[in-house]
């Protein structure tokens, strides 16, 4: 699926976009999504208890490559500072490079604009805590 390298880069865009953030962004790769990617997110967000931020200022990028399938779940303290089309338009970003075969570009490409709007509504605190792993999931 990916490499370790690419997971590393991956798991340092992460790092990177929650320099600036106290949100917190997880990446799920999944090996096969059958049925709807978002509620597949849904399910994986809420398995990872990533509603369980001080904050409630999560996001989760769901994506399924071999399936062609992406979404992306924000906890209920970033719905407030989304767009009703931001996410749509961050998966609008992230499919040129699922089409090129470049899924961690891709991938990385997600977590960078989901870092910039959080930042926006979450800057870093003083005292801000690493609440939840930058590691990719694998399913």
């Amino acid at each position: 699926m990916l490499s370790k390298k690419e997971l590393e880069q991956i798991s340092e865009s992460i790092r990177s976009a929650e320099a600036h953030t106290s949100g917190e962004i997880r990446v799920c790769v999944a090996r096969q999504c059958k049925g709807d990617p978002l509620e597949a997110a849904f399910r994986k967000f809420t398995q990872l208890k990533m509603e369980a931020t001080e904050l409630r200022n999560g996001v989760l990028l769901y994506v399924s490559p071999a399936g062609h399938k992406a979404a992306i779940w924000g906890d209920q303290g970033i719905h407030g500072a989304t767009r009703s089309d931001f996410w749509d338009e961050v998966l609008e970003e992230m499919l040129p490079f699922f089409r090129e075969e470049r899924i961690t570009d891709g991938i990385c490409r997600g977590v960078n604009r989901v870092g910039e709007l959080v930042k926006a509504q979450y800057p870093v605190s003083e005292n801000d805590i690493n609440e939840l792993s930058d590691e990719v999931i694998l399913e």
